[in-house]
């Protein structure tokens, strides 16, 4: 189909047919309008209340078509809960499934964190889908309720009101680092590069008479020349012949916004990819995608004349009890088990100074790490080595706006808070590393922040590209960043000034490090994959330790061994100073309460426009 057109407008031919396309992506699980790491309702989330943006984008259009575009099983407490308790099966459907089934779903594809749980799991989950699930570069080795293409036949109306038969392609892809992300599924699945297999599903497509493909795409918007195995490939994608309409997902950005980067084949303001209509509503049900297509019969099919595009924030939409129904019951099952006291800590745990080093929360997830593998390795030939332990914040704002912060008070650890504390089911692993590799581990890092000129005031802090759950902290270590030098790294990795070096001053136990010194670092296995920020730090690297606990188990069993804790805040890394320079680093409004207990230097230097309070360090 071709496009020839980028606005709708009012006088059209009479045979046009207006098509509504949308989209959800990343839900993560949060099927219900609740955020489960407060523990209180939220308005700002949830599939419930997109569920009403769904029901008023319906009444405003003749012809709707409603996509979801993949990694709703994983990422919150419910999520878990489902999964430790192994509670779904046949007479027991999985709530993400069954309110999709509710809301009449037209088809759906996978994310590479609905592999999280396990195969088994995933199968019995979409058994009870009553839509088409799609993977095209998705190759299981073991029968799996998935196909390569779908082809929807739907009757929509034309604009006097005939019926109009057309014949909608359906392709949904994955990113193909997954297995790097699970290595347990390499005997169960196979993940292929998105664009060769977008080829192959295209001419499926078009030889079964697709008048329009649609690609499901879980995976970011990245670069438009193509490159192999890309994991953000939704430009590269929307570029290909064939290729009509694009949902993008997996970064948890909005598409369009005037706030994404722009870049070569990217309208961040108009809403297109390669000059496709294009979409990514966010993450955690906080919008719903919609693209309005104006689509004109020709004589060997169909030609989009006019599209629209635009992600649609949810409000104080009331939650739909269509959603809500299947997902009640294991909902409050989830309250009760996240509610279990565990421990008490006798500080505050909280993200909102994070990023500027001072973390009690973090400074827990990586004393739990320590003690883990302490133990594990007591007996080995690496028993004597010193362990340290690195760890990042995954809850520090950024893209998750100004509520996006663990903020645990004094006082009970519950199951709840140990979720908040580490979201995402890593396994715990050790490596042995050098020092002089552990000096690049921590330069990767440091592309959090954005060069600051000594001198000049008021300078921002924070590359907003650069996510929170890729800054490791080392703990163990002591080091200076020196912000007056460029960031060696960017943040997807890639050497950016080859001859900058921000890490000064490395220190372990007080004393220089060694660039062939040896040290046990305990880490994730997000971090042994093959992909990622630190993969060329990590690969080849002797694993000592790949175990099968999860690392929030770890921190479980932590806790509960010491009952009370209270974890220094100080992360052992501070800025080289840079007489005369200033710098506004934003944090939640809530982080105003705790700026007596914050050991660097900072003034409130008032609100944000996005919400985020801002703070002024003198450096």
């Amino acid at each position: 189909m071709s496009c020839t057109s980028s606005a709708i407008h009012p006088h059209s031919a009479a045979n046009a047919v207006e098509l509504r396309i949308m989209a959800t992506t990343d839900l993560h699980m949060h099927v219900l309008g609740y955020d489960y790491f407060a523990d209180r309702p939220s308005d700002r989330l949830g599939l419930s209340r997109v569920a009403a943006l769904i029901a008023r984008a319906r009444r405003t259009a003749r012809n709707c078509l409603l996509f979801d575009n993949g990694d709703g099983l994983q990422g919150s407490p419910m999520g878990d809960y489902l999964a430790e308790s192994d509670g779904i099966g046949p007479n027991r459907p999985h709530p993400a499934i069954a309110a999709m089934n509710a809301l009449h779903y037209d088809a759906a594809t996978l994310g590479n964190h609905d592999f999280s749980f396990g195969l088994g799991f995933l199968r019995r989950a979409l058994e009870a889908a009553a839509f088409p699930v799609v993977s095209t570069n998705l190759r299981p080795l073991r029968p799996l309720p998935v196909q390569s293409h779908v082809l929807l036949e739907r009757q929509f109306h034309d604009a006097q009101g005939r019926p109009q038969r057309l014949r909608i392609g359906v392709l949904g892809f994955l990113p193909p680092q997954t297995i790097a992300w699970e290595p347990r599924l390499k005997s169960e699945i196979a993940v292929e590069d998105i664009l060769p297999a977008a080829r192959t599903g295209i001419r499926a497509l078009r030889d079964q008479g697709a008048h329009l493909v649609v690609a499901l795409a879980h995976s970011g918007i990245g670069a438009l020349a193509p490159a192999p195995m890309m994991e953000n490939a939704a430009t590269a994608l929307a570029a290909l012949p064939g290729i009509d309409v694009v949902i993008a997902g997996h970064t948890h950005r909005l598409f369009p916004s005037p706030d994404h980067p722009q870049g070569p084949g990217i309208d961040a303001l108009r809403g297109t990819l390669a000059g496709k209509p294009a979409v990514m509503p966010g993450f955690w049900g906080s919008h719903l995608g919609l693209v309005d297509l104006r689509l004109l019969p020709t004589d060997d099919g169909w030609r989009i004349a006019g599209f629209a595009c635009r992600a649609e924030p949810v409000g104080t939409e009331d939650d739909d009890p269509a959603v809500t129904g299947p997902a009640l019951a294991v909902h409050r099952r989830t309250l009760r088990h996240f509610r279990r006291r565990i421990g008490r800590t006798e500080r505050p745990l909280n993200s909102y100074f994070s990023l500027i080093g001072q973390d009690s929360g973090l400074r827990l997830v990586t004393m739990a790490q320590r003690w883990h593998v302490r133990h594990a390795l007591r007996g080995t030939r690496w028993q004597d080595l010193p362990i340290l332990s690195a760890a990042a914040p995954f809850r520090a704002g950024g893209r998750g706006g100004p509520q996006h912060y663990t903020d645990v008070p004094a006082g009970r650890l519950t199951l709840r808070n140990i979720a908040d504390l580490y979201l995402f089911p890593n396994r715990i692993c050790a490596i042995r590393l050098t020092g002089a590799e552990l000096r690049e581990w921590l330069e990767r890092s440091a592309g959090l922040f954005l060069r600051i000129e000594p001198g000049r005031p008021d300078q921002p802090l924070i590359d907003p590209e650069f996510p929170s759950y890729n800054f490791d902290v080392i703990d163990g270590l002591g080091w200076q960043i020196d912000l007056s030098r460029p960031p060696r790294y960017a943040p997807d990795g890639r050497l950016a000034h080859g001859d900058s070096h921000r890490i000064g001053a490395l220190t372990h136990r007080g004393r220089p490090v060694a660039p062939d010194q040896p040290f046990i670092l305990v880490t994730n296995s997000y971090r042994l994959s093959d992909c990622g920020l630190f993969a060329p730090v990590a690969a080849g690297r002797p694993v000592l330790l790949d175990g099968a606990l999860r690392t929030r188990e770890v921190l479980r069993r932590y806790v509960a061994r010491r009952r009370v804790l209270a974890p220094d805040p100080q992360m052992g890394w501070s800025f080289r100073p840079l007489p005369g320079a200033s710098v506004l680093f934003e944090t939640g409004p809530a982080a105003a309460r705790h700026l007596d207990g914050l050991s660097a230097r900072a003034e409130p230097a008032g609100m944000g426009p996005d919400g985020f309070l801002r703070l002024r360090l003198h450096l």
